[in-house]
């Protein structure tokens, strides 16, 4: 448990940041390959012309991992900014843990089935803990008191 809660909103920070970048390794080794069996050109792509030649199943991937760098700056902001605060009780660290682990399923989910109605579930579930995490955050740094 110290890995998980000994070193405050760091160790979730680095964990969805591993995440992501095992999310870019999965694109290159799905999309490379991709791109040279259909015969990308690659002028296209300097261009920033869609390339609708490659298949979902690799696109989902690239998609996913665009989504990583959304979303997911508001978390590492707050994660930091609590972790400055000194806001890091011990709701506000499974808040954080739930986020990454809820972030981690999203991505599986969109890269591989993509069934839309459960990543939008899951989405708006990681939402409403990003929501809670600031609400918790922003309590122990104004003094609220919370009834979680």
């Amino acid at each position: 448990m110290e890995f998980f809660f000994g070193h405050g909103m760091i160790a979730p920070v680095l964990a969805l940041i591993a995440w992501t970048l095992f999310m870019q390794l999965w694109l290159y080794a799905a999309r490379i390959p991709a791109m040279r069996k259909y015969q990308v050109n690659l002028e296209d792509v300097r261009q920033g012309r869609p390339v609708n030649a490659l298949p979902p199943r690799v696109t989902r991937v690239a998609d996913n991992f665009n989504h990583l760098h959304e979303q997911p700056t508001v978390f590492y902001a707050l994660a930091l900014a609590a972790q400055l605060a000194g806001a890091t009780d011990l709701w506000s660290l499974h808040l954080a843990w739930a986020y990454v682990a809820l972030r981690v399923v999203h991505s599986l989910i969109q890269a591989t089935a993509n069934i839309i109605p459960i990543r939008f579930l899951v989405f708006t579930i990681s939402s409403f803990v990003l929501l809670a995490l600031l609400v918790r955050t922003a309590a122990q740094v104004f003094g609220w008191n919370l009834p979680f």
